[in-house]
């Protein structure tokens, strides 16, 4: 074998036998979150946060209305733009099969402030995902669990008034649903 051919051999050798433990010292770890929710019976909690969607202010006033199906339309100055993922906020809980309950919000207006200070929106015209839609006001509306098991969801949508120009940034803010089982 020439001195060459021997050589690249060797070098061969080198090179698949550093390749796998290089592979490995290049190896990092992440971490994930695990949730569960145990559901007891008379139970209510929240599922999922209401998520709006980007946008972009114009020069005029304008809504974002996420529906219950998590569809959003837009009035006036607002456009629509791609970014996080609209969703409705969603709520569940556990009681009994044709059991009644009355579901209601704290609040009609939500002012949500934007982080780091200097802006505010509202949020109005809450919606519940149920057969039809109804509107959720401080008023409970009555509605009937139709689960063989008890356990239900129901998604709430609602309006996002945007001021003309309104300064960019995320925007939060808190809203209270109450459910009581009669």
């Amino acid at each position: 074998m020439p001195v060459q051919h021997a050589i690249c051999a060797l070098l061969a050798l080198v090179f698949l036998t550093l390749a796998p433990g290089r592979a490995a010292a290049q190896a990092v770890a992440a971490t994930g979150r695990a949730e569960a929710v145990v559901v007891t019976n008379l139970s209510f909690f929240k599922v999922d946060d209401i998520v709006f969607g980007s946008l972009i202010p114009g020069p005029t006033a304008g809504t974002v209305v996420l529906a219950p199906d998590g569809t959003r339309t837009r009035t006036g100055g607002v456009t629509l733009a791609t970014g996080a993922t609209p969703q409705p906020a969603s709520f569940a809980g556990r009681g009994a099969n044709n059991q009644r309950v009355a579901i209601s919000v704290t609040s009609n207006t939500v002012t949500l402030t934007r982080v780091g200070g200097g802006g505010t929106m509202t949020m109005d015209t809450f919606i519940i995902g149920s057969t039809p839609t109804a509107q959720l006001t401080t008023v409970p509306l009555a509605f009937r669990i139709n689960s063989p098991t008890g356990i239900f969801q129901f998604p709430v949508g609602a309006t996002l008034r945007v001021k003309a120009n309104q300064a960019p940034g995320k925007y939060v803010g808190t809203f209270a649903v109450t459910l009581q089982y009669q």
